[in-house]
């Protein structure tokens, strides 16, 4: 039986071809671009986007569709794309939607991963970002909602409060935020606890409205309402 290429070297290949989220999280090549990319975020003062950022939208993404009855193997391609989203940061912040789609294609393709899994996966990617991010299959819309929703204190890496720029003190005044999925009510509901003496609930709109907009389309893609409460009132 034929290897597959993995980064550094030849391997035996998983079966018919497929790959697992244990398998992507581990392999060289990704591993070094998820670090470089944070690294170079970092640089240009973003928030975090390293492990901790794309473990969690990778296990949000997987989570929608779980508890949407979606396949197990769909599930698992949308905490593959997951993870994998900022890969192109690595390259450069501007577009990197498109330029990771690419990538990870290619790393995709290099272990043996079936084209229609691999298409999937990249449409994930490439459409992942705001303002021309767009839902274009259940993958892509998990993706989306999951990674627009991740917004919290643990994201900040300033912590000079006086040095804050609205993106530092939007992200740092949210002390909890949790994405519940209820397939009976077909609701995708984002609950956010904002300290408003650090950032006015208006402040949160300011920056991230266009993302609320992606997360309602992604929603309705999957037949859902998407719903956002900020202190528990319901804004959306």
């Amino acid at each position: 039986m034929a290897g597959r290429r993995n980064g550094g070297g030849e391997r035996p290949p998983s079966e018919a071809g497929v790959i697992t989220l244990k398998e992507v999280r581990q392999h060289p090549a990704i591993d070094a671009y998820v670090r470089q990319a944070d690294t170079h975020l970092a640089a240009m003062g973003y928030t975090e986007h390293g492990y901790r950022h794309c473990g969690l939208v990778s296990s949000i993404a997987g989570n929608i569709l779980r508890r949407l009855g979606r396949p197990a193997r769909l599930v698992e391609l949308a905490e593959i794309a997951g993870y994998t989203h900022d890969l192109g940061n690595c390259a450069s912040r501007d577009r990197h939607w498109v330029v990771g789609a690419v990538m990870v294609g290619q790393i995709l393709e290099q272990l043996g991963v079936p084209y229609p899994e691999i298409a999937v996966i990249m449409g994930a990617i490439g459409n992942h970002e705001e303002p021309e991010g767009f839902p274009v299959n259940d993958v892509s819309a998990a993706v989306i909602l999951a990674d627009k929703t991740d917004v919290h204190r643990s994201r900040v890496r300033n912590r000079d409060l006086a040095t804050f720029d609205i993106h530092d003190r939007v992200n740092y005044a949210v002390v909890h935020s949790f994405l519940d999925v209820e397939p009976a009510h077909k609701e995708i509901t984002l609950t956010l606890k904002i300290e408003t003496e650090i950032c006015q609930v208006m402040e949160y709109f300011e920056i991230f409205l266009s993302r609320m907009v992606m997360c309602r389309r992604a929603a309705e893609f999957l037949d859902c309402r998407f719903r956002l409460e900020i202190n528990g009132a319901k804004l959306l």
